[in-house]
């Protein structure tokens, strides 16, 4: 099992953000996440990055916990932040994350991925001079740059406008192909059902529904993104 999760609850003071998440995810299984504002999404990404940590439950990534060197080493995570350096290029700064993640050629790599995302022609760029979609891509190379086995998206398409998401979204499916799976937190039903098999709904840090993307399981999810919207 590539991703393990039980009982998995998270508490901020006396508020209950993620509360007794069950998530089994095998590798090529990829599942979209989907819920209303304050749900417990990003919660939950983040716990399986292992940015903070859960108040009871496990989590379990190749049978290793999130926050270990052997786990991290296999997660890619693109956020809300880029995580990128500003001031670095475009290059410069996926070299630096793959030297970080012990890649034999960062450059070669680097290079790799930047034309796959359509930005070879700006890699010598500094990041800070990209349009917010641009530097979108960027992190998604950053993401993928040591080839995780696990990616961990957060709202992706926020700021692409429809050739950069198509772009990201063809780099996603290269990356399925070389054994990436991912979890991706979406308000986007169309986009969520388009990359993810599978599917589950929170409400108020709960699973409270699940399923695939059979005919009867999408109208039954939107019918609870319409509750919530």
């Amino acid at each position: 099992m590539l991703l393990s999760v039980r009982s998995l609850t998270r508490r901020f003071g006396t508020r209950t953000a993620v509360s007794g998440v069950d998530l089994d995810v095998r590798t090529g299984e990829s599942v979209a996440v989907f819920g209303g504002n304050g749900a417990g999404k990003s919660t939950l990404l983040r716990l399986l990055s292992g940015t903070i940590r859960a108040s009871s439950g496990t989590i379990a990534i190749a049978g290793e916990p999130p926050r270990s060197p052997a786990a991290r080493s296999r997660i890619g995570v693109v956020a809300h932040q880029t995580l990128l350096y500003d001031d670095l290029t475009a290059i410069e700064n996926l070299v630096f994350f793959g030297r970080l993640h012990g890649v034999a050629d960062p450059e070669g790599r680097a290079r790799a991925l930047l034309d796959r995302l359509g930005l070879a022609s700006r890699a010598g760029d500094p990041v800070r001079s990209f349009s917010r979609g641009m530097q979108q891509r960027v992190s998604l190379a950053r993401a993928l740059v040591h080839a995780p086995p696990l990616l961990l998206l957060d709202e992706p398409g926020t700021g692409l406008d429809a050739a950069s998401r198509r772009r990201f979204h063809e780099a996603l499916a290269q990356a399925s192909a070389s054994g990436t799976t991912w979890v991706i937190v979406t308000h986007t039903v169309e986009e969520g059902l388009s990359l993810c098999p599978r599917w589950i709904f929170l409400r108020n840090g709960a699973v409270a529904d699940a399923g695939t993307g059979r005919a009867e399981d999408v109208l039954r999810l939107q019918e609870r993104m319409a509750e919530v919207s």
